[in-house]
């Protein structure tokens, strides 16, 4: 089975909503996401998502772009990548998902990316420029390989895009929080609520929430009304706040810390 159908069975089963945390490969490099990635699962993370460097990351805020500026000069490239990931397969079995543009994988063949990240010990991948309609040349070698292809839903998805993304995701669904890019800030539960739910009437895989989520609290206010949270740009800015201090990953692992524990203690709604 799938380490992310693992992770959401094992947390479900204990009444747990998961945390998946999002950090640019190569920033500030290598090296430092490899260190990163076990910092993160110690501190609670339950699903990891690597940024694919890309130079014009249409659905990141300026946090995260500068992030992918910063990987891009240091030679980070997704073969890189790959390798980094085989390495850190020798120390965990944390779920592992990917999130790049499709210019990155088309550039480097569909069916061989594919391979070759499961081979790797990539579970997941999220490719946020490529529409449900649109992913038939992708998902076929996805589900042979065993990749976990996972679909974005936003508030201005319509029906029959809902209902597509809902039945093709694998592992999760990415429930964009608001309309805009990655570090915006998030106003409306109550409207995130209403469209998680249209969500949930379709299917039964898990939905995570992404965008907005930003401190302890506001993972603690989504916990109850999906399956999990996603920080992305709150983790980036730790990682460039201290990317100079030797012990970063700690200091990283101290805010994912407390995002975990915020969940923790957060009221859980049944499905």
């Amino acid at each position: 089975m799938n380490r992310i159908d693992t992770a959401f069975q094992r947390l479900r089963a204990r009444g747990e909503k998961a945390l998946i945390t999002y950090i640019m490969a190569g920033d500030p490099s290598l090296h430092d996401t490899e260190e990163l990635v076990m910092a993160l699962e110690q501190a609670g993370a339950d699903v990891i998502e690597l940024g694919v460097p890309f130079s014009d990351p249409i659905a990141d805020g300026p946090v995260i772009q500068k992030a992918a500026e910063r990987a891009l000069r240091s030679g980070t490239s997704l073969r890189r990548i790959l390798d980094t990931v085989a390495s850190v397969r020798r120390r965990t079995q944390v779920p592992i998902v990917l999130m790049a543009y499709y210019n990155t994988i088309g550039a480097f063949g569909e069916a061989a990316f594919c391979r070759q990240a499961t081979a790797a010990g990539v579970d997941g991948l999220i490719v946020p420029d490529m529409p449900p309609e649109e992913s038939e040349s992708l998902a076929h070698p996805a589900e042979t390989a065993g990749l976990h292809l996972i679909f974005l839903v936003a508030p201005t998805s319509t029906p029959a895009r809902r209902e597509l993304a809902a039945g093709r995701s694998r592992g999760f669904i990415y429930y964009v929080s608001l309309t805009g890019i990655t570090g915006a800030t998030l106003t409306d539960i109550d409207d995130v609520a209403r469209n998680v739910r249209k969500v949930q009437r379709l299917t039964k895989t898990p939905i995570a929430i992404g965008f907005g989520v930003a401190t302890a609290d506001d993972a603690a206010r989504m916990a109850p009304i999906a399956d999990g949270v996603i920080v992305g740009s709150a983790i980036v800015r730790q990682v460039d706040a201290h990317h100079q201090d030797p012990r970063m990953p700690d200091r990283v692992a101290e805010f994912v810390r407390s995002l975990k524990s915020a969940l923790q203690v957060a009221p859980v709604a049944g499905r």
